[in-house]
């Protein structure tokens, strides 16, 4: 547009380039008409202005905000885990946290005190007791209450890459069966690997993956070399009153997104908030869960989301090699292990280097070798239970940020412009 100088004030005027497509842009005019613009998480708030709607950005800076997401600590804590909840309230010396989150903080004085650490583990247990009733009642599987429960539950989407995680599960299981029975235990921490979430009708890509992960189980699950050192389990039908059971019974919650690519997520506060341990990428409100519990408390791997675009172009260029451990789990997918279904069209989409469903775009090959290495980090932590129940106390205790009583009070002051009633 050309910039008129009018009184100090600047006004643009645009050419209509008619070659353009003539269509009413929804999102454009909603910038234009609202009074404020906000994203919903740190990174996707700097990502609405920096790239979604920069040049309106670049016009009206004071319209755009953010508001990171909470839920609600009633229901996801309080209600979904009265035995933790107890616990708090015992260790704080008032409930009052409930509806008052940053009271959590007070955990952290406790964080090492022996006394909290094993009630701490204890009502862990007793919730994983209840996941497994449940995974016993819904599948028939039966799975150990002592091996770590390592859950990724939410819709199934490409971009939350449940592919990279189950990849993850079939190289563990390729390297167990490598090993001697003795050898075996010696390296692997026992895992139960839990997934959930609903797939679109036609998105056929996550139907694939869905029947991918219960293959799989199929075959983990009935391996009598294997026994309770690995088992992989989909949960039918995830809903919330599901998630409010099996939230509680975590341990290690995944939240592997390819950076940029989630605006914020609200599973992960809810994870943090019941003391789970979080295995992450720097994407969405991962970026500040991990800035408050801690980064020694968050497993961090991948790439970052300023480093997405430029990875796809060497991608294009032919560039990429990918690690070796990611062939030998695609070469090991279609040798049949897993059952005589033809994963050519599942497996292809992480392959060659450019078209439509193919090249991996979600950059699960690249991530690869980065996600096998932290979960090994994840495998010693979780041998130290001393030092896991102190990470998940720190967990919970840096989570009250994430209420939605603190979401609700920023959107009421900076954007609706809302006063309070007290109530008499």
């Amino acid at each position: 547009g050309e910039d008129l100088v009018v009184e100090n004030k600047i006004e643009m005027t645009f050419k209509v380039d008619r070659k353009l497509p003539m269509m009413v842009r929804m999102a454009n005019l909603c910038v234009v008409g609202g009074f404020s613009v906000n994203g919903v998480a740190e990174i996707h708030s700097e990502i609405v202005k920096e790239e979604v709607f920069n040049e309106f950005y670049e016009l009206w800076p004071e319209k755009f905000q953010n508001k990171t997401n909470g839920v609600t600590p009633r229901r996801w804590i309080r209600f979904c885990n009265p035995d933790l909840s107890k616990i708090i309230t015992k260790w704080i010396g008032t409930e009052d946290w409930v509806t008052d989150l940053e009271k959590l903080a007070i955990l952290r004085k406790f964080a090492d005190n022996e006394e909290l650490q094993l009630e701490w583990m204890e009502s862990k247990r007793r919730n994983k007791i209840k996941v497994a009733s449940f995974i016993k009642e819904k599948t028939g599987y039966v799975v150990s209450p002592d091996a770590m429960f390592d859950v990724q539950v939410k819709r199934i989407h490409e971009y939350k890459r449940q592919l990279l995680n189950i990849m993850g599960i079939v190289f563990r299981y390729k390297k167990m069966k490598e090993l001697s029975a003795e050898e075996r235990k010696q390296v692997f921490v026992p895992r139960v690997c839990i997934f959930g979430g609903k797939a679109f009708a036609t998105y056929v890509q996550a139907k694939r993956i869905v029947k991918f992960i219960t293959d799989v189980g199929a075959t983990v699950n009935h391996d009598p070399e294997i026994g309770d050192l690995l088992k992989v389990v989909f949960v039918p039908d995830y809903n919330v009153s599901v998630a409010e059971m099996l939230i509680p019974g975590s341990e290690l919650s995944q939240h592997i997104s390819t950076a940029g690519m989630e605006a914020s997520g609200t599973s992960n506060m809810k994870f943090a908030m019941n003391g789970c341990v979080q295995i992450g990428t720097l994407d969405g409100a991962n970026v500040e869960i991990r800035e408050e519990v801690g980064e020694d408390n968050f497993f961090l791997f991948g790439a970052r989301a300023q480093e997405i675009a430029g990875l796809r172009n060497e991608r294009a260029e032919g560039k990429f090699v990918p690690d070796p451990r990611f062939e030998e789990v695609k070469s090991y997918v279609r040798s049949g292990v897993f059952g005589s279904y033809n994963y050519d069209d599942l497996i292809g989409s992480l392959e060659g280097n450019e078209g439509y469903g193919r090249a991996d775009y979600f950059l699960v090959g690249k991530d690869f070798p980065s996600y096998l290495e932290c979960q090994e980090e994840v495998d010693k932590a979780y041998r130290d239970q001393k030092k896991w129940t102190r990470m998940s106390i720190l967990n919970t205790a840096g989570s009250y940020k994430f209420s939605s009583d603190r979401t609700i009070h920023e959107y009421a002051r900076d954007i609706w412009r809302i006063e309070p009633v007290v109530l008499p």
